[in-house]
């Protein structure tokens, strides 16, 4: 990441420019992200329906409907009780 500059010697026009650019860069950043998080619900949607399409042959011994709300973030995976 880039330091500032020394913001003193800046004029305004040149601040408003500065904070247009890093907007312009955010918002770039940002629909990046986006895009990723969609590319991520997809992959996690495929893998949950292939373990549905599974069933019990593969998982029998798992708890499926669990496996599923975890992947798919229905869920948090509940943490052990040590009592």
């Amino acid at each position: 990441m880039e330091a500032l500059p020394d913001l003193s010697t800046l004029s305004d026009p040149e601040l408003r420019e500065l904070i247009a650019e890093l907007e312009r860069e955010e918002n770039e950043i940002s629909y990046r992200r986006r895009i990723l998080h969609g590319k991520i619900d997809i992959l996690r949607a495929e893998l949950v329906a292939r373990l549905k399409a599974e069933g019990e042959t593969e998982l029998g011994e798992l708890d499926l409907a669990r496996l599923v709300d975890i992947l798919s973030h229905k869920s948090a995976p509940a943490v052990p009780d040590d009592s």
